[in-house]
Order: C-alpha cells, then sequence, then structure tokens
C-alpha cells in the first residue's frame, strides 16, 4: 500500500484519503470486519488523525465501513451478493426508464444521449477512466430524465451512490473501457430508433455484463 501519499491539489484531503480507503475495500485489499485503526492510516498517509477520522465517516456514510464507539472503525464493504442485488434493481427499474424514455423523449433529450456518448468516445480513446465513470453515470440519467418522472429520477437517486461504488472498481479497470462504450453505442442505437424491445434487451445485457464486471473487480473470498 501507498506511504507518504500525494493527494490531488483539486480535492480536500478528507476526500482523497476517504477515495483511497473506498477504493481499497472495493478492490479487497480489507477484509470485511477487518478493524481500521485511525492512527496507523494517519501514520501511513502522513496526516493527522482529524482528516482520516472524517474519511471514515463518509464511508459509513456510503454503507462501506461501520463506526462503533469506544471499538473502532471496521470495514464492510460489498459483497457478491450485496452487487448481485444492486444489479438485480437496477435492471427491473432501468427496464422501465427506457420503456418511458422511448415513449416520452423529445429531439433534445436524443441530442443529448448523443452528445454524451460523443464524449464517452473521446475519453475512451484518451484512456480517461474516471471522467468515463462521471460520463457513464450522465448517460443513464438522460434516459430517466427523458422519461419524464420525477419519481422515477428519485429511484435513481435512492440506489445511485451503491452504484457509483460499483462502478469505481470496474469503469476504471482500462480493459474495460471498449466493451462498455460498444454497449452503450447499441443502447443508443436503439433509442435512437425508438425500438422498445431492442432497447431494453441491449440495456438488460449491459447491466448484466457490468454485474460481471462488478464481480470480477471484487477480490476472492
Amino acid at each position: 500500500m501507498e506511504t507518504g501519499t500525494n493527494f490531488p491539489s483539486e480535492i480536500s484531503l478528507t476526500e482523497g484519503i476517504a477515495n483511497i480507503l473506498r477504493e481499497r475495500i472495493l478492490k479487497g485489499e480489507y477484509d470485511i470486519g477487518q478493524r481500521l485503526k485511525e492512527v496507523r492510516v494517519a501514520e501511513e498517509m502522513k496526516v493527522s488523525r482529524t482528516p482520516i477520522r472524517e474519511a471514515f465517516q463518509q464511508l459509513e456514510r456510503e454503507g462501506l465501513m461501520e463506526v462503533v464507539p469506544n471499538r473502532g472503525a471496521f470495514v464492510r464493504g460489498f459483497t457478491r451478493q450485496d452487487i448481485r442485488d444492486i444489479y438485480a434493481v437496477r435492471a427491473a427499474v432501468e427496464a422501465l426508464a427506457v420503456e418511458w424514455a422511448i415513449e416520452k423523449m423529445t429531439g433534445e433529450d436524443l441530442k443529448t444521449m448523443e452528445e454524451i456518448f460523443g464524449l464517452m468516445e473521446f475519453y475512451t480513446n484518451k484512456r480517461n477512466s474516471r471522467k468515463l465513470t462521471e460520463l457513464n453515470r450522465n448517460f443513464h440519467a438522460a434516459i430517466y430524465e427523458a422519461g419524464g418522472s420525477r419519481f422515477l429520477s428519485q429511484v435513481l437517486k435512492s440506489y445511485q451512490s451503491y452504484v457509483e461504488q460499483t462502478r469505481k472498481v470496474t469503469v476504471y479497470c482500462e480493459k474495460n473501457l471498449d466493451q462498455i462504450l460498444r454497449e452503450h453505442r447499441d443502447i443508443l442505437q436503439a433509442m435512437r430508433e425508438k425500438d422498445n424491445g431492442k432497447a431494453q434487451k441491449r440495456m438488460a445485457l449491459h447491466l448484466q455484463n457490468s454485474r460481471l464486471r462488478a464481480e470480477e473487480g471484487l477480490k476472492a473470498k
């Protein structure tokens, strides 16, 4: 593991530490149930204990850690069953999102998806996986918004943080970038054609592959 960590200037110290710990947890570098000691992590990263404590609290809000008073901070992580549950929910909700988007989307909605996909192509060629994570999220959000349902958008927000945690492992892996781009191209083409059956099948395949990538990203227990 890294020591003497240099954090990007554009993010806070707490956020930088949380990003490192989150990635380690999601990649299985810490065991589920493992205790993380503030003082030890602070020494490793050469920072005070305050941003470490704040990072632990942030990860607890995300469900990746549990901070127990008078006992310490423990890794909760993601299990394979967690991944399967998340993608089962996504498959059900996003099938409905695709159906409603095709029924209601305007030319402007389609243009938004086209523009996001164009940026996805650009950053895939640049191998900029972090930017692609943001664009991936935006592409799916555009489909939800095209459906015109505030309730469905709220459902998306309710589980978005869990989806983001799985993406940090799957999209950041460079070997996945070209395949992920192809899957989004196929979904976009079906949306252009307003072919609901085809679009739902392609979304289902994309989510199935995303689940498999997420499971692969977890270290075997």
